[in-house]
């Protein structure tokens, strides 16, 4: 019976990481298929996922894909990447009904259209969850809400609901300057003050050290409060979350650049990881990460890097300004720069996986 439950847990986390990708990429398609339909481009081939077709089908000009790895997909525009004349070096002249035969800002919008779809997907989602379960809230405090069993708080004898008041002496007012305390403090003795039913008490431990980023971590999480919301309220509050999510992760990353440290991201390892885990701890926490993943997916294209959508629209705007149809040699250059680039973060984001789950120190 336990072998079955555990098997049966495996195919939950199976079809959980299916759907959601499958789910999150097709309606990023989508986007760009209807709204290509929609100024009249012939759509060649619609795939959800990449590699080997396991089922199709053709209707009118369209072939319809279902592929093996549901981690992508495809949009084939007629004459999006017309190649020039081998013989004479022109490249040919777009005709109707041909992606490059739109005007700048109708490529433009199409571009747009996938990553704004997984933006109504995430507030969707969103406004689902906090209707239904409620709108978490996380504690600025600087309170012990939950802890790793392995961690070296746990083994140093801290508790949920411990309130930290100071490391090495220096006050603690908040959880983030908690964060920014540890940062240094790996794999040092630290002394921690801590409130426990109001009398103070003092550990010594030796800090872990984040497998990403190199700093300090104590193992423990903040205190969440979940409190229900009205359905209209829970709307607004799901925009404002998406809205949140992307202005903190551009923050994030800028500081990160400025500083010039290394960004805590996660690649489809964890992404798919954290997917699995979430699809045993209930509906609500599933789609609320749906809708997480949503939105960094919907940022990640706007982003200006050739070859994603925000670095087309980025050409599609020159376009504009210039008043004149980019060369495809220019395109294949900037695109291929965009791969590189793209190729360069996948390597990083999947390493930093790797790091996660102890793998990676066997590169180090």
């Amino acid at each position: 019976m336990a072998f079955f439950s555990g098997t049966f847990s495996v195919l939950i986390q199976i079809i959980a990481v299916v759907f959601g990708l499958g789910l999150l990429v097709f309606l990023h398609e989508l986007g760009h298929f209807l709204t290509a339909k929609y100024y009249g481009v012939r759509i060649l081939k619609f795939a959800l996922g990449f590699g080997p077709e396991i089922y199709g089908w053709t209707k009118g000009e369209t072939r319809y894909s279902v592929c093996l790895f549901p981690l992508g997909g495809l949009v084939e525009m007629a004459g999006e990447y017309s190649e020039a004349n081998k013989d004479n070096k022109e490249q040919p002249v777009p005709k109707e009904g041909d992606f490059l035969y739109l005007k700048w800002y109708k490529k433009a919008i199409i571009a747009f259209m996938g990553p704004f779809t997984n933006y109504v997907l995430a507030v969707i989602l969103f406004w689902f969850v906090f209707s239904i379960w409620g709108v978490q809230t996380v504690s600025t405090e600087a309170v012990i809400g939950n802890m790793l069993d392995t961690s070296c708080a746990k083994q140093a004898g801290l508790m949920l609901n411990d309130k930290i008041v100071s490391i090495n002496g220096v006050n603690i007012n908040n959880w983030n300057e908690l964060t920014s305390t540890l940062k240094d403090k790996a794999k040092q003795q630290t002394e921690i003050t801590i409130l426990r039913n109001g009398n103070e008490m003092k550990f010594s431990l030796v800090m872990d050290e984040n497998p990403t980023t190199g700093g300090g971590m104590l193992g423990i999480q903040p205190k969440i409060t979940t409190e229900k919301t009205s359905v209209f309220k829970a709307l607004y509050l799901g925009f404002d979350t998406a809205v949140y999510q992307s202005t903190f992760t551009l923050a994030y990353l800028w500081d990160k650049l400025v500083t010039w440290e290394k960004p805590e991201i996660a690649g489809p390892i964890g992404v798919i990881q954290v997917m699995a885990k979430s699809a045993n701890s209930g509906f609500g926490n599933y789609f609320r990460l749906l809708a997480v993943i949503s939105v960094a997916l919907g940022l990640f294209n706007l982003l200006p890097i050739p070859l994603v959508d925000g670095g087309m629209i980025v050409l599609y705007f020159v376009e504009g300004i210039i008043r004149k149809t980019i060369s495809m040699k220019v395109i294949q250059v900037y695109n291929t720069i965009g791969l590189s680039l793209i190729l360069l973060i996948f390597i990083f984001a999947t390493y930093s996986d790797l790091i996660r789950l102890g793998i990676g120190k066997l590169f180090k």
